[in-house]
């Protein structure tokens, strides 16, 4: 099992080209977690920005799900997330996403849009994998 996790910005840069659409790729082939939220708000990028259709961005995210392991979203999430944002200021969806991180065991979260080496109850590191890309 991956002590990975991987935030939506990590996913969506699949869908474009250059230095952080290979890292994006280099990432995901590793087999990172996601949780269901991230695959929601994937979806919603994939329709409003990408303008994808239906059967493209579901065929888009069966190819996520194929590379990474699901976290669902339970009242437990919820609860931890609840937790998580208020203590560390973090929005709601993005304390849903490092909640499910932390709840599935996970060291490293991948994240352009979350605080860089924020360490998350002492087991979590943010990290930004697009440092340094183009």
């Amino acid at each position: 099992m991956s002590a990975d996790f991987a935030d939506t910005n990590v996913v969506l840069y699949l869908l474009g080209q250059g230095a952080k659409a290979d890292r994006a790729e280099e990432i995901l082939r590793q087999g990172p977690r996601i949780s269901v939220q991230v695959l929601n708000e994937t979806l919603v990028n994939c329709r409003r920005k990408a303008g994808l259709s239906w059967a493209d961005a579901g065929a888009f995210l069966a190819g996520i799900e194929t590379l990474c392991p699901v976290e669902p979203l339970t009242p437990q999430t919820h609860h931890v997330g609840r937790a998580l944002a208020e203590r560390y200021q973090l929005s709601v969806y993005d304390a849903m996403i490092v909640a499910s991180a932390l709840i599935a065991g996970c060291t490293r979260l991948w994240s352009e849009d979350m605080h860089d080496g924020l360490l998350i109850e002492d087991q979590l590191r943010i990290v930004n994998p697009f440092a340094g890309c183009a």
